[in-house]
């Protein structure tokens, strides 16, 4: 099985809503109904989504159906960050008219993400190169950061005064960056980065597409912090200085991206795809 029965209705069909969800997040008047700095944390995400991450989409899925595993690596990745924003879109933004929107583009993101993470496992054994071990330390670097720097602001917040002083400026019930990282991505990216260690090469592949999904996110993380910061520059939940942490932090990022997914191509064979029926 190659990875060139990836089903193009199903990834199209998120394209489009995903496409739909960052024009109406950006351009429609009155959408928004969060507080002035979330709301540009949202246009800047959305602004990132349809400029970064969409073509990024697009351009992988070409080549996902051509049988190139360097694309789907890429594809899966990018619908990673696709269902990690849907979440955002969801949680962190005050219930809105494109809520059943917002629900559509994480349904389909999930399904999706699924069948891919699926067809890599398949198809790593047998064309994926390892990424080198610096990479896989890289990896496992920025998972054990990523929680102290979270969990040093949770932990002080619950055992202080006042708990709820965590959300200050958020105008939500809960932190979905938060939520999402400590119970699912960071756990999975520390197994995948174990995984590229030991040289396990669908893990390996899995961890290649991590990589690709934090390098968009930071982009996208930059991007609303300056978005946001403009909004209200008064804001707890934005700066100018959080926009250029998380510029260099895309920037350090790009290296064992790129790395990884060039040592990709020497195993990776490309397929023309079967004609359609």
């Amino acid at each position: 099985m190659t990875s060139s029965r990836l089903p193009g209705p199903l990834v199209v069909l998120l394209g489009a809503v995903a496409l739909a969800v960052a024009v109406l997040t950006l351009a429609a008047p009155g959408v928004l109904r969060g507080p002035d700095a979330m709301d540009g944390s949202a246009q800047g995400t959305a602004l990132v989504m349809l400029l970064v991450g969409l073509p990024a989409y697009v351009v992988s899925a070409v080549w996902t159906r051509a049988g190139s595993l360097c694309a789907e690596l890429v594809l899966t990745g990018v619908t990673a960050y696709l269902l990690y924003n849907a979440v955002m879109f969801l949680v962190a933004t005050p219930l809105n008219r494109l809520f059943l929107l917002y629900v559509a583009m994480l349904g389909l993101a999930v399904v999706t993400l699924t069948h891919e993470a699926l067809e890599v496992w398949q198809r790593a054994a047998r064309e994926m190169s390892v990424p080198p071990r610096w990479v896989a330390g890289y990896v496992l670097v920025v998972v054990v950061l990523n929680a102290l720097a979270w969990l040093g602001r949770i932990v002080p917040a619950l055992v202080g005064d006042d708990p709820g002083s965590l959300l200050e400026g958020t105008g939500v019930a809960t932190n979905p960056v938060y939520v999402q990282d400590l119970a699912f991505w960071l756990p999975v990216m520390a197994w995948l980065g174990l995984g590229t260690w030991q040289g396990h090469r669908p893990r390996a592949a899995l961890a290649v597409a991590g990589l690709v999904m934090w390098l968009v996110e930071a982009v996208g993380v930059a991007v609303d912090q300056w978005w946001a910061h403009a909004a209200d520059p008064a804001s707890p939940v934005a700066s100018l200085g959080g926009a250029w942490l998380f510029l260099a932090v895309a920037l350090v990022a790009l290296v064992p991206t790129v790395v990884s997914l060039r040592g990709v191509s020497p195993r990776a064979v490309v397929r023309p795809a079967p004609p359609s029926r």
